[in-house]
């Protein structure tokens, strides 16, 4: 044969090869082949490995339009690769899939963090991808920074506060993420994941959703929810000693006390210690890792009828080089007494939810703990002043709190206001008390750094007064029932108030409050064991988010405080539902403490950096003779025996 015919042939061949259909690819076998992973949002630049992360394949094939699936579910720990799985998803779906889809983060400035710092990278490292999606900056492009046009379909990207970005479109794939930030209402139109999933009805069985989440407070997670509808799939990985296979639990991890280092697995069949250098070894596929499910037979049935698959996994699979077992741990030994700690270390290392302690404190405990220091004085450690104010029908009841780092609080001041919102001289003393002062243990004289004032009862009389106030000093708060992990206070937005009988629209600016969640964290922090007198003086602190009481408050007090309980409900369908329940009548003390500590989020404190909590203890320093700082920009000469102090990070 010539070698004419042999040219002629190969060029045929490569034309025959160039008409026929690319091979049918899953999604991990696309992001093995087209993804690459940019240096501005990844650890680990260059191509996308599934063989790093194995456990991911199953997830991400199962999104595979070929999967019989229809709503994949992965409840798990922070950083174990699930967004970079949702992101393949969106890669996939504009490269081999096109089709509207939606992507929902916790909130709009979220969604438009993960435009610009993973999507953009996404589209723009990835060879496959980058001539289907427009440069956002050329002229009718169809690429926003919550919208990416691209042949045959458009990325829709929102948040679950925005009621109009979760109705925006119909859409055969959505993808939310970290759905237990979500909102328990949007905008008065129902449940954010159920809104969105209405967007899929038109396209019916060809519709795909996928929901990822770090989990929450049990009874409450919504990611816990949807995966025992689920197969509830686990990652077994074999025993590099005996074969057998098992997936990873932390009561199975065993290490010697205060030597986190020495932390080895023990297999549950040969109870041979595991050494971690074995982890690749035994997560990869190729050894006989895979997924399993665990449900049982009559969930199983039921969710393989609805198409419903779960998965979930914990840290402990977290690849070599990302999060060790001896780092785990430290961090349980650490946590260790702490509910707080506790809580952050089963979310988001394990990837299980916290039970929350719905019993309350005891009272008395809290009487016989109480500390001596005057009235009205400011501790040593306190830093800033916030006052919740509770409105009844004839007073209104305040409480201030001094807070210092790590959220530790002193009750300073209990006032009540006789008269009620009725009554004008009420509503001036209330504004007297934001001019007042309160000595602090060094000498300063500290003001309110913001008042936080409940709208429950008489709203319209606290808008008119919360409107005559100047500055930033008063926040009139709304208290809604639930949890939320994303941001316990939102807002402020504008609403509608009453002035005179006249309706002024937008007339008042309004912060939700989600007083669950304050309420949990308060009876948390309030059953922190404080360290003994003796360890004390040996230089022990206190733990972060002590909560300390003065002995001049009475029992009547701590009985408003520790006045109702978290129980569990089942709603209709038969799922868990935690509801606070009084167990007493009044409960202004807690409902004052929630408004406080509202109040110390909208200030700013659960964000603040060292650098402003350093500055703040120069503000309450005892000053050098003659002079000292009043905010971190000027410094004024008062007397020493009298000087106001108020954080410029008050607003």
């Amino acid at each position: 044969m010539s070698s004419d015919e042999d040219g002629t042939k190969e060029i045929r061949a490569a034309w025959l090869k160039g008409l026929a259909p690319d091979p049918a690819l899953t999604v991990s076998q696309w992001a093995d082949r087209h993804r690459v992973l940019s240096s501005r949002a990844a650890s680990e630049a260059g191509p996308y490995r599934t063989s790093r992360t194995p456990y991911m394949r199953g997830i991400m094939d199962a999104l595979s339009p070929s999967d019989p699936a229809r709503r994949v579910v992965f409840m798990k720990p922070a950083q174990v690769g699930a967004t970079e799985a949702g992101n393949n998803w969106i890669g996939f779906c504009i490269h081999r899939a096109p089709g509207p889809m939606l992507a929902v983060q916790p909130t709009v400035d979220l969604a438009k963090r993960l435009s610009q710092q993973r999507i953009d990278p996404l589209i723009e490292d990835s060879p496959a991808l980058r001539d289907l999606v427009s440069p956002s900056r050329s002229r009718d492009s169809g690429n926003t920074v919550l919208a990416k046009r691209f042949p045959g379909g458009q990325l829709i990207l929102t948040g679950a506060n925005s009621a109009v970005g979760l109705r925006s479109m119909p859409a055969r794939w959505v993808f939310m993420d970290e759905v237990d930030a979500y909102p328990g209402d949007v905008d008065g139109e129902g449940d954010p994941v159920q809104l969105a999933e209405a967007r899929t009805n038109s396209f019916g069985h060809r519709a795909k959703i996928f929901l990822a989440s770090t989990p929450t407070v049990t009874g409450l997670s919504r990611i816990e929810r949807e995966f025992e509808l689920s197969d509830q799939r686990r990652y077994f990985v074999p025993c590099p000693h005996c074969g057998g296979l098992q997936w990873l639990k932390f009561e199975r991890l065993r290490w010697e006390k205060g030597q986190s280092e020495t932390a080895r697995y023990i297999c549950e069949h040969c109870e041979r210690e595991i050494e971690e250098r074995f982890k690749t070894q035994m997560m990869a596929e190729e050894n006989g890792a895979c997924w399993q499910p665990t449900a049982d037979d009559e969930t199983r049935k039921k969710a393989e009828a609805a198409g419903i698959v779960g998965f979930h996994i914990n840290g402990l699979y977290s690849p070599l080089g990302w999060l060790s077992w001896a780092a785990i741990a430290r961090k349980w030994e650490e946590a260790k007494g702490n509910d707080s700690a506790l809580k952050t270390l089963k979310n988001t290392i394990l990837g299980e939810t916290w039970a929350e302690s719905g019993e309350a404190p005891d009272w008395q405990r809290l009487y016989e703990r109480r500390e001596r220091w005057a009235s009205g004085q400011v501790p040593e450690r306190g830093l800033f002043l916030t006052a919740g104010a509770d409105v009844q029908k004839d007073r209104i009841e305040i409480d201030v709190w001094a807070w210092g780092r790590g959220l530790e609080s002193w009750l300073v001041d209990h006032v009540v206001i006789d008269g009620g919102p009725a009554d004008p001289g009420a509503w001036a003393e209330l504004t007297a008390l934001l001019g007042r002062t309160w000595p602090h243990e060094n000498g300063a004289q500290m003001l309110i750094g913001k008042l936080a004032i409940d709208t429950g009862y008489e709203s319209a009389a606290v808008y008119s007064w919360a409107r005559q106030q100047t500055g930033s000093q008063v926040a009139p708060v709304k208290g809604v029932e639930g949890f939320n992990r994303a941001s316990p206070v939102t807002g402020p937005t504008y609403v509608d108030a009453t002035v005179g009988g006249k309706r002024l629209r937008r007339g008042a600016r309004l912060w939700t409050v989600a007083v669950s969640t304050f309420k949990a964290e308060t009876y948390r922090f309030l059953r922190l064991p404080l360290p003994t007198d003796e360890e004390i003086d040996a230089g022990q602190g206190f733990p972060p988010g002590s909560i300390h009481l003065p002995e001049w408050i009475d029992s009547e007090w701590l009985k408003q405080l520790t006045a109702e309980q978290l129980v569990t409900r089942r709603d209709r369908r038969g799922f868990a539902k935690l509801e606070w329940q009084k167990l007493r009548e009044r409960n202004e003390a807690l409902d004052a403490r929630v408004y406080a500590r509202a109040a110390a989020w909208i200030a700013g404190s659960d964000r603040w950096s060292e650098t402003q909590w350093a500055e703040l203890e120069w503000q309450v320093a005892i000053p050098e003779q003659g002079t000292q700082a009043v905010s971190a920009s000027r410094r004024v000469r008062v007397p020493r025996q009298r000087r106001t102090v108020r954080s410029s990070y008050m607003g």
